[in-house]
């Protein structure tokens, strides 16, 4: 499991984050919604162990951790299938192995006949499905999910958030996701732990008991509605302009 207790996080003489109590489960999908620069990213830069905490403690005990960022991050020279089984090659895993690997990801997100393609030809959609399957290749039993459908539209999003819950979700793969969209972290979540300060900080922390199955668009709305009308919640959304000087 990961577990970060009491942790704060500074960059240089600013504190980002400041007494964070969060815990992810295995298999378990935790989702982090609040307001930019509350340190939402930041928080998942500590889970990977790619920053250490100022204070406090990080403790990441999941075999393998992968992450999808916002960006595919393809390598533009590489066919799909390498770009997929790159985490292979750097494990030292046989090219013929691992692009084996990256064919049967690639027919698991819908990718089957895209083999031989590079990024350029690959839509946006296309491209973060391949980064997806490029997270799951090297085995990853924890996924760091930094905003990855925030540039699809709203079709493409849908899709992307029903692969996720096809192969992440419903494998029991454990996830920690940066969102903006609470109805996206409502449809993804067991939990929705709401950040919100300067420095961040957990503010409220919501269970998520309705069944995958059962979380259609109605439910989603009506749920984001009855969390947004928790005062602590809608404080943490809004934004509070500068006073007009006369």
């Amino acid at each position: 499991m990961l577990a970060l207790e009491r942790v704060s996080l500074d960059l240089g003489p600013n504190q980002i984050l400041s007494d964070i109590n969060l815990t992810v489960s295995a298999g378990e999908s935790v989702c982090l919604v609040g307001p930019s620069g509350c340190g939402k990213t930041s928080l998942l830069r500590l889970a990977s162990g790619a920053v250490e905490a100022t204070s406090g403690q990080v403790v990441n005990s999941f075999a393998t951790t992968a992450a999808v960022f916002q960006e595919p991050r393809l390598l533009p020279w590489q066919r799909m299938l390498d770009n997929i089984a790159l985490g292979l090659k750097a494990r030292g895993v046989g090219r013929g192995e691992r692009l084996a690997r990256a064919r049967e990801l690639a027919d698991r997100v819908g990718l089957a006949d895209r083999y031989e393609h590079f990024p350029h030809e690959l839509s946006g959609g296309m491209q973060q499905r391949v980064a997806l399957a490029r997270a799951l290749a090297v085995g990853a039993d924890f996924l760091l999910l930094d905003e990855p459908f925030s540039a699809l539209d709203v079709g493409l999003r849908s899709e992307a958030q029903d692969l996720v819950e096809q192969l992440v979700v419903d494998q029991g793969i454990a996830t920690l996701m940066v969102t903006h969209d609470l109805t996206e972290a409502l449809r993804l979540a067991h939990r929705v732990v709401v950040i919100s300060g300067s420095p961040g900080h957990v503010v409220f922390e919501h269970w998520v008991d309705t069944p995958f199955t059962e979380r259609s668009p109605a439910w989603l709305y009506e749920e984001a509605g009855h969390l947004l009308r928790q005062p602590v919640v809608s404080e943490s959304f809004l934004f509070h302009p500068e006073p007009e000087v006369a």
